[in-house]
């Protein structure tokens, strides 16, 4: 099955559209790093300001949860063990072994790549919940307590981030199905996360949301920075379904090529 999920390289050249793709994707990456964080800003800003309807829905919704889980045991169990199962530190090693093995395999600026943007995610978040400084939910009788600050939430920050980052790896020798499998059971793992988070009564829904965000601003950005780093080294603009290194794709393959 693992196999049918796999597709040969695709041989094209490598010096097409040189100018007016490196502008082109610069742009692009200009462009969605430019959408992600805006929303961002804004909900940092409403955090902040304490605006009155997003504190309302994220005590409702804190509430609502919080009183469901403190009357099922058995689901405080599952959700403890799936704050710990679905730990940033989970997910961060899961890249690192995956840097390690194309390292080991020839794919070392993918590697880089892999091992950066999950860094910069990393500290990003640990910053901005400094910046913010927001207090985590309290309740009379909560199920589970956390410390640190609130927002964004580190959990379903690194969850996004790690899973985008495994995923832009394994594009370019993914086919069709291996694909779909692939962004189904991310959007599962990060969604599960989020609501782990917010069920557990430690973080709001605008701290997971806002985790989620900066995973994606990051993602851009780092992928936006490797794509022009690829151009000046005369490779060809990578697809949207090539992940940020088409390149990679025979050292992930069973022979792979020493020192690409």
């Amino acid at each position: 099955m693992l196999r049918s999920m796999i597709r040969p390289a695709e041989d094209r050249p490598a010096g097409q559209e040189p100018r007016r793709g490196l502008m082109s994707r610069l742009l692009l990456g200009a462009g969605a790093a430019f959408l992600v964080a805006v929303p961002f800003t804004l909900l940092m800003l409403l955090v902040l300001s304490e605006w009155e309807p997003l504190e309302r829905l994220d005590r409702r919704v804190a509430d609502d949860l919080n009183n469901v889980a403190r009357g099922d045991t058995t689901l405080v169990d599952v959700l403890r063990f799936g704050s710990v199962a679905l730990d940033p530190w989970v997910f961060r090693v899961a890249v690192l072994a995956v840097a390690v093995w194309l390292w080991r395999r020839g794919a070392r600026r993918l590697a880089l790549w892999a091992v950066v943007t999950a860094a910069i995610g990393g500290v990003l978040g640990v910053v901005l919940k400094v910046v913010v400084d927001r207090a985590r939910p309290t309740f009379p009788e909560p199920v589970a307590t956390a410390s640190g600050y609130s927002f964004p939430s580190g959990h379903a920050l690194n969850s996004m981030l790690c899973v985008g980052i495994l995923i832009l790896v394994f594009l370019p020798v993914l086919s069709r199905a291996g694909k779909t499998m692939a962004y189904a059971l991310g959007a599962v793992l990060v969604l599960l996360t989020g609501y782990d988070r917010v069920a557990l009564g430690v973080h709001y829904v605008s701290d997971v949301l806002a985790g989620w965000v900066v995973a994606l601003a990051c993602l851009a950005g780092t992928s936006a920075g490797f794509e022009i780093w690829r151009r000046e080294q005369g490779q060809r603009p990578s697809g949207v379904d090539e992940g940020v290194d088409p390149e990679a794709t025979d050292a992930m393959s069973d022979s792979p090529t020493p020192g690409r």
